[in-house]
């Protein structure tokens, strides 16, 4: 049976994030699909469950089983379509993703963009206006219920230097039966632009390990 492996990128960033990771994951002819998540939304859609529903699709389009590993979003994302999809996920590496939604940070987040140029938005494919609304509407999400339904492998990571998703993440892998842990070095929250070599070589790893 097949199996796609996937990249899905973090909130302030789009697929160029894995650029790095994804050629250190080719040197050993690991293939990975690196998806755009705000190109599976329309501008006037621009909330969670508009973004999950794309990213379904999106997923749901391949053949096969899916290696997820998702950045942050990402990782929000790939932990609730395994628990909708568990006999689609063949395996699953959540990076820097909360136990819970920190509201407070959310609403720093928020302000903090719209103090930015909408030109930085472009960049990444969504408008700014989009993306804060992307924000709001996380505010309320519980990433912690469901978690009995998940029944692939799963490896949580956390950058070194991210001491706000540290905890959480031992707390992720505490809930999710027969997960692991792991910390990555020379990185803070954004693993796959500090430290992509580490981290394709971590991943690398599991993937190889979950295929044996």
């Amino acid at each position: 049976m097949r199996t796609t492996n996937i990249l899905v990128h973090g909130l302030g960033q789009n697929e160029t994030g894995w650029s790095l990771c994804r050629t250190e994951l080719e040197r050993d002819c690991i293939e990975a699909e690196a998806p755009n998540l705000y190109a599976m939304v329309r501008a006037n859609e621009a909330d969670y469950a508009a973004l999950l529903q794309g990213f379904t699709d999106y997923c749901n389009a391949f053949d096969g089983r899916l290696n997820l590993c998702g950045l942050s979003l990402g990782g929000i994302l790939a932990l609730d379509y395994a628990k909708r999809f568990p006999d689609r996920v063949h395996s699953m590496i959540l990076i820097g993703v909360p136990y819970r939604i920190p509201r407070f940070l959310f609403a720093i987040q928020s302000a903090v963009f719209r103090l930015m140029p909408s030109e930085s938005f472009e960049k990444m494919g969504i408008g700014k206006k989009e993306l804060i609304s992307l924000v709001h509407s996380m505010r309320h999400l519980e990433l912690a219920s469901g978690l009995e339904t998940i029944r692939c492998k799963v490896l949580l990571l956390c950058g070194a230097k991210d001491r706000q998703n540290k905890k959480d993440a031992k707390m992720l892998c505490e809930e999710i039966k027969g997960s692991s842990f792991q910390i990555v070095r020379g990185a803070a929250h954004e693993v796959n632009t500090d430290n992509p070599k580490v981290l394709a070589e971590i991943i690398g790893s599991f993937w190889q390990q979950v295929e044996q």
